[in-house]
């Protein structure tokens, strides 16, 4: 069993009605290092949820067996709202139907709120410094006041992941090989985990835009640390990231087992979890900007032809796929070629072959930033 299991309220979104977090703890409560685990935050992505449950089968045997050095925090189902959101017998969970808008964009910003309280109080030892930063987060991140209940969610996992040493957002794609985003400040940290998974790609970011879930957590560090530049040494003390767990389809035993092993390995090289992991796998890639990603975008409506399939080698200029449009006369002569702009892998598409004109349909990991892709709006979905 868990050392504890707590449940959190959200507001009633109606009366009568009442929906709940459940949060599972592990280890001494303040040991460190601390890992945080989410799953599902975008409600339709299934293979987190699996993954999750095998994570707390290790914990149990790491708590049983008295490896647990530090504290692991574990929401296994992050999103109950978007868990309840159908059309025609179709989950739905991207998207808050209130108006609220993606679940994994819009969370607080605290950096603003904890620098001017952290002024003129920051000393040499940048270990006691990580400790007030933490505090501090706390302190500003208790002080948001939510209305609605999406945006209430949102402070309620912010604030159980707020004080984490390491951090991981289980999201998948539509069709996709396993990747994961992280910061471009730190590199080291994603090439380690991604060796560990196995990941096909490893996106780094700096200004990705739209405020997700791992930068509320992770991006506090680097921005105090610039803005406090001078009055003592600030730690890049929480590592973040956005794991996609492969396709929204991808949902077995073999795949989350695999996949939780492998979260809990990173937890014993970094000293969560006692016990030996064992060699670093080679990886299988080396990290890319996540400016250098094309997102290929269908120019009209029509049927979705793939020349390329995930996990190929595209080279600039390449076709990718053929939009097709079923009204062509003579019938199949009506295609038009979609090329890359970069050459790299095709590691995610979307699982839908009827596109709409301007809709994101498949991404390209390049090695170079794309002159489009603008800082600050590389998440606008």
């Amino acid at each position: 069993m868990p050392t504890a299991t707590d449940h959190l309220e959200l507001p009633a979104p109606a009366p009568g009605t009442r929906r709940t977090l459940r949060v599972h703890r592990y280890g001494t409560p303040g040991a460190r290092p601390k890992a945080y685990f989410q799953a599902a935050l975008h409600a339709d992505e299934i293979p987190g949820l699996l993954v999750a449950q095998h994570l707390l089968r290790g914990l149990e045997q790491a708590l049983e067996q008295g490896r647990m050095v530090g504290e692991v925090v574990v929401v296994p189902v992050a999103n109950p709202i978007g868990l309840n959101q159908h059309c025609n017998g179709r989950l739905l969970g991207r998207f808050d139907f209130e108006g609220a808008g993606n679940f994994n964009r819009g969370f607080p910003d605290l950096a603003p709120f904890a620098l001017e309280r952290l002024r003129g109080r920051l000393g040499a030892d940048p270990i006691d410094n990580a400790a007030l930063v933490r505090a501090t987060l706390r302190i500003v991140l208790a002080e948001q006041r939510a209305a609605r209940e999406a945006d209430a969610l949102k402070l309620a996992l912010l604030g159980q992941a707020i004080d984490a040493d390491f951090v991981f957002d289980l999201h998948c794609d539509g069709e996709a090989l396993l990747h994961l985003y992280a910061s471009r400040w730190q590199a080291d940290e994603a090439r380690t985990l991604g060796a560990e998974l196995g990941a096909a790609a490893i996106l780094l970011e700096e200004e990705p835009g739209g405020n997700p879930f791992d930068e509320a957590c992770a991006g506090p560090w680097w921005k105090l640390r610039a803005a406090l530049a001078g009055e003592g040494p600030v730690p890049l003390a929480c590592f973040a990231t956005t794991v996609e767990l492969r396709g929204q389809a991808d949902v077995g035993d073999e795949y989350a087992a695999t996949d939780a092993a492998a979260l809990l390995r990173f937890l014993q090289r970094r000293g969560v979890i006692a016990g030996e992991p064992g060699p670093l796998p080679e990886p299988r890639c080396q990290p890319t900007p996540l400016e250098g990603v094309d997102v290929l975008t269908a120019p009209a409506a029509g049927v979705l032809v793939y020349r390329k399939q995930l996990g190929e080698s595209v080279m600039e200029g390449e076709r990718v796929a053929e939009l097709m449009d079923p009204l062509g006369d003579p019938p199949g002569a009506a295609r038009t070629p979609l090329c890359a702009a970069t050459g790299g892998l095709l590691f995610a598409r979307m699982t839908e072959r009827l596109v709409r004109p301007g809709q994101k349909f498949c991404k390209v990991a390049g090695r170079e930033p794309l002159s489009y892709r603008q800082a600050g709006k590389l998440l606008d979905d």
